[in-house]
């Protein structure tokens, strides 16, 4: 295990306990969650070492590198999927009518297929192996292992995506600097994070999805992402919110407590959730669209 010792937003050395919480969507193994006493970032700690992490996304419930889609939850995953791909694509197109896209954590390659079919000159990013060969086989999709983002700097995208990955990758800032030299001037980092200060996190606590201890080492709200950005040379000019996210969050959640009437209550506090994020906009997850400064 590695233990944090510096924020990675803010320098400090000093953290205070938050809570301890398991992995409730695999392996059962309880964690620990910090948050920076200066800046308020929320983080797990210890962190397994970089070359175990792996054994905690072999399971066919992890859905983003599920090739197979079947039973309950793989089932509502491609629904919610399907209407995620549309709304992403329109949001893309906000922003780049056309272009080069890269998309980082790229997983089974089905948003990098919808884009390339929208005509982009797509590629991805993929460190898992079983997800980054179904993207290539089934779509015909130039998908790299993860180190090959360092293999890239002669490369210049329009748009660098990433949806639901940067809680996921050990060196924030790296990525961050990495992510600044691949774009244009004029380009745009797209960039998707559960909310670790979203009603549904705040009701649900230890139990709440959206930590998925171990695989998230980083709980972001919208205030410590910005201060990542500013840090890194960005400036965050658009935020929207990914509704959705509420309801299925809701349902692990409940799922994680053992809830009998988890399809239910998921529904009804996911509704809710949603509900009281409309004043704070401060959902369950969220897309920062940004700027190079």
């Amino acid at each position: 295990m590695i233990t944090i010792t510096k924020c990675q937003i803010c320098n400090n050395k000093v953290f205070e306990p938050l809570f301890s919480t398991k992995d409730y969507f695999f392996t059962g193994e309880t964690f620990s969650v910090s948050q920076c006493a200066e800046c308020g970032f929320v983080f797990t700690n210890p962190i397994p070492d970089k070359d175990k992490i792996s054994e905690y996304y072999k399971t066919d419930k992890y859905l983003s590198h599920d090739t197979s889609g079947n039973g309950l939850m793989g089932n509502l995953y491609k629904v919610i999927r399907g209407f995620n791909l549309k709304n992403k694509s329109r949001l893309i197109s906000k922003y780049k009518a056309k272009g080069r896209i890269l998309d980082i954590g790229s997983g089974t390659g089905e948003f990098l297929n919808y884009m390339k079919k929208k005509q982009y000159e797509v590629m991805g990013i993929e460190p898992e192996q079983k997800a980054r060969d179904f993207a290539i086989d089934n779509y015909g999709l130039d998908i790299k292992d993860g180190s090959f983002i360092t293999k890239l700097p002669d490369k210049k995208f329009d748009l660098i995506s990433m949806w639901h990955v940067l809680e996921h990758v050990y060196d924030i800032n790296s990525r961050l600097k990495q992510i600044y030299e691949l774009l244009y001037k004029d380009g745009f980092l797209i960039n998707a994070l559960p909310m670790i200060d979203s009603p549904d996190s705040k009701k649900f606590g230890k139990y709440w999805a959206g930590l998925d201890v171990p695989r998230h080492l980083h709980h972001f709200s919208s205030s410590t992402f910005g201060l990542l950005a500013q840090n890194n040379g960005f400036d965050i000019i658009d935020k929207y919110p990914m509704k959705f996210d509420a309801y299925f969050l809701s349902l692990l959640s409940h799922q994680a407590k053992k809830n009998m009437l988890a399809p239910i209550r998921g529904f009804f506090d996911g509704f809710i959730a949603n509900l009281l994020a409309d004043k704070n906009k401060n959902y369950s997850s969220m897309i920062f669209v940004l700027k190079k400064v």
